[in-house]
C-alpha cells in the first residue's frame, strides 16, 4: 500500500485532510505533518511516501527531500504568472478576480516547478479565510484526488512569467492605499482578514485601529472594527 503525506498547518486544511482519508481507506496510507520540524530527511525516508502534498506550507522544504521524493504544492495563480509571495492579496491588488489554482512539482526554484494540473478559482467575495477555505475544498476534493487516481506527468511553465513581493505588516495601513474607493476599501480589508496574517487597519494618534468581517451593503461597508493602542 503506497504511503501519501500532507504537510500542513491551517484547520480549513486538516478538517479536509481527514475527509480524504477516509475516501481512500484500505487504498493509500496517509500521514499528516503539522510540524515543520517533522519534515526530515529521516522521517521521510522511515515513510518512503509516493507524494507529499504541501497545501498552504510557508516554510522551506529541504533539497534532499524534494530531490528523492514527488512533492506538490499549491499556488493562488496561474503560473508562471504570480510567482512568489502573498499571490491573494497581490491578485486582489492587480483587480484581478478570476485566477487558477496551480499544482507544480517542488523544485530549487521559487514557484518555478512543472505543473500538473490546475483549476479555476474565482476570488471576487469574500474574506481571505473564506477563501482560503474555498481554496482548500479545491485541493482535497479535486486536485489530490485527481493526481492520486491518475498518473499525471508534470509539464514545464509556459507564458510570461510574473513575480509578486511577499507584503509585509507595515502594507496592511489603510492610508498607503491609492483610489479609496468603497470597492477598493471593500477589498483591502478582506484580502488581509484571515488567520495569521496582519489584518488592515490605520492608526490614529496613541491608537490603531484595525477592521474585519466587512460586507457590501446598500453601497456602504458593514464590518467589525477593533481598537488597540499602539505598541
Amino acid at each position: 500500500m503506497d504511503n501519501i503525506i500532507v504537510a500542513t498547518v491551517k484547520e480549513w486544511n486538516i478538517r479536509n485532510y481527514f475527509s480524504l482519508i477516509e475516501k481512500y481507506e484500505g487504498k493509500l496510507k496517509f500521514h499528516l505533518i503539522t510540524n515543520p520540524d517533522e519534515l526530515n530527511y529521516k522521517s521521510i525516508k522511515d515513510i518512503n511516501p509516493k507524494y507529499i502534498f504541501f497545501p498552504h506550507w510557508s516554510w522551506i522544504i529541504p533539497e534532499k527531500i524534494y530531490k528523492n521524493y514527488e512533492c506538490v504544492v499549491f499556488h493562488m495563480t496561474d503560473l508562471p504568472f504570480g510567482r512568489g509571495g502573498s499571490p491573494f492579496q497581490n491578485l486582489i491588488m492587480e483587480e484581478i478576480y478570476d485566477t487558477k489554482v496551480s499544482a507544480l512539482k517542488v523544485n530549487e526554484g521559487l514557484d518555478t516547478g512543472d505543473i500538473y494540473i490546475k483549476e479555476p478559482f474565482n476570488i471576487s467575495i469574500g474574506s481571505a479565510e473564506e477563501n482560503f477555505i474555498k481554496l482548500s475544498s479545491i485541493v482535497f476534493q479535486n486536485m489530490i484526488p485527481k493526481l492520486l487516481d491518475n498518473k499525471i506527468i508534470p509539464v514545464k511553465q509556459i507564458g510570461k512569467v510574473t513575480t509578486f513581493k511577499r507584503r509585509t505588516p507595515r502594507q496592511s495601513n489603510i492610508s498607503l492605499l491609492e483610489k479609496k474607493s468603497i470597492y477598493r476599501l471593500y477589498d483591502f480589508i478582506r484580502m488581509l482578514d484571515a488567520e495569521g496574517y496582519p489584518k488592515a487597519y490605520f492608526e490614529l494618534g496613541d491608537v490603531k485601529i484595525e477592521f474585519s468581517e466587512v460586507h457590501l451593503k446598500n453601497n456602504k461597508l458593514v464590518g467589525r472594527f477593533e481598537v488597540i493602542e499602539n505598541e
